[in-house]
């Protein structure tokens, strides 16, 4: 096989990570994203998702949101079933002007809150003239 000239050797340095796949069903949340001064502040709607059921990572430079929502009635029959339930994942590609060691989040009501504090470098500031 190794003299083979259909099979095409790759090195190991130009094969492209993986893509994240994951099993089951698995929704987009919807989100506002606000930039303050301060801050960016990141909303996410993840109804059905409780506090200890949604991990929040930041690595090498993204910000992964995974809310898991347990299963709904599963030993009812439904007779209209419009929406579905299941876990919440959303990827978003963080700059360098975020102070990654001061995000913070919140849930209320269903809805995911992360605070991204800038960096000082990056917030807004007044230049004085002098005269």
């Amino acid at each position: 096989m190794a003299d083979d000239p259909q099979v095409v050797k790759t090195p190991a340095s130009e094969v492209a990570p993986a893509e994240h796949t994951r099993s089951g069903s698995y929704y987009r949340p919807n989100v506002d994203i606000v930039e303050k001064a301060e801050e960016l502040i990141v909303r996410a709607d993840v109804p059905g998702a409780t506090a200890d059921g949604i991990d929040v990572k930041f690595e090498d430079g993204t910000l992964v949101i995974h809310a898991k929502v347990p299963p709904r009635n599963q030993d009812v029959d439904f007779l209209v079933k419009e929406y579905g339930v299941g876990d919440f994942y959303r990827e978003f590609r963080v700059n360098e002007t975020v102070d990654v060691a001061r995000i913070s989040a919140e849930l209320a009501d269903g809805v995911l809150t992360l605070h991204l504090p800038k960096i000082e470098a990056a917030k807004p500031r007044k230049i004085p003239v002098k005269s």
